[in-house]
């Protein structure tokens, strides 16, 4: 989950994998798969980099769970 921030500056955590598409104009709205649209103050730059962010954490974590290397390749 990745955490925005709504413009009345309530915070909530959305699913990366269930954006469809992030329009900035001028205020960011992320638009989910579902219909569902929120607007929120962040940018669509720094939305981007929330998600990649995300998705390092979760690699990173599933390599640790199964002990395998950073580079993918099973050691032997």
């Amino acid at each position: 989950m990745i955490t925005v921030t709504r413009l009345d500056h309530t915070r909530f955590a959305v699913n990366p994998d269930l954006v469809e598409r992030i329009q900035e104009s001028p205020d960011t709205t992320l638009h989910m798969i579902d219909g569902h649209v929120y607007v929120i103050s962040e940018s669509m730059d720094a939305v981007i980099d929330l998600i990649v962010a995300y998705r390092a954490r979760v690699l990173s974590a599933a390599q640790t769970m199964t002990g395998m290397p950073a580079d993918g390749r099973a050691e032997g």
